[in-house]
């Protein structure tokens, strides 16, 4: 397990920060230093748990054509007929990732393709988990033109802590299914829009992972 490259230089101005924090409680409380002990400890557990956020860990892809992959780590909370408005404009099938802020924060590429679409959107900070999230909330679009011309959307969603979706594939890029889509950071959402003929091998509430639970079979 790694350090994922969108955190390297928070990391890195977050420990300084610290650093400078803790010199300065330091020289105001060289007398007593149970205070100081107390804050260097809460500092080093409060930069752990920011280490911990940006793991990346190495996982093994089972690559198949027919397979959708959970589009990152977390647990279901939908999967349902809607209509997709912004490039499709038709009645898809929808499954929801919600990820806490304790799970694995990288999203992955769940079929095989070259990106067709790819748009940014401005927008507010909901809870991630709730359903107006999906359209109101800032998020950043994909969609993968798999080999037989069916069409996959991916949405990543930002949440009511996270500030920032990283998307690491650009418009008309040949990408593989299991590799890095992006991050989003602290806290956060995927949507997938599959074909509704597709079958749905997730039920609501199941906790998933992301390249290696298998949400859906195309037809």
């Amino acid at each position: 397990m790694t350090i994922h490259k969108t955190g390297c230089q928070f990391l890195i101005f977050l420990f300084l920060i610290l650093l400078i924090i803790n010199v300065g409680i330091f020289s105001l409380f060289k007398d007593d230093h149970l205070v100081y002990k107390l804050f260097s400890t809460i500092s080093i557990l409060f930069y752990f748990a920011i280490f911990i956020f940006f793991r990346r860990p190495n996982r093994v892809v089972n690559v198949n054509e027919k397979h959708v992959l959970s589009p990152a780590d977390g647990e279901v909370v939908a999967v349902e007929e809607t209509i997709e408005n912004e490039y499709f404009n038709q009645k898809l099938l929808k499954v929801s990732v919600f990820m806490s802020i304790w799970n694995i924060h990288i999203n992955w590429i769940p079929v095989s393709g070259i990106v067709k679409y790819q748009k940014h959107h401005n927008g507010r900070h909901f809870a991630a988990f709730l359903p107006k999230s999906s359209t109101e909330n800032e998020n950043m679009t994909t969609v993968i033109k798999m080999a037989d011309n069916r069409e996959i959307l991916v949405r990543q969603i930002a949440g009511a802590v996270a500030r920032r979706v990283v998307t690491l594939v650009n418009k008309t890029q040949m990408c593989q299914q299991g590799n890095e889509l992006g991050f989003i950071k602290f806290g956060s959402r995927v949507d997938v829009f599959l074909p509704l003929d597709t079958k749905i091998n997730v039920k609501l509430k199941q906790k998933v992972k992301g390249s290696q639970t298998i949400i859906g079979t195309l037809k």
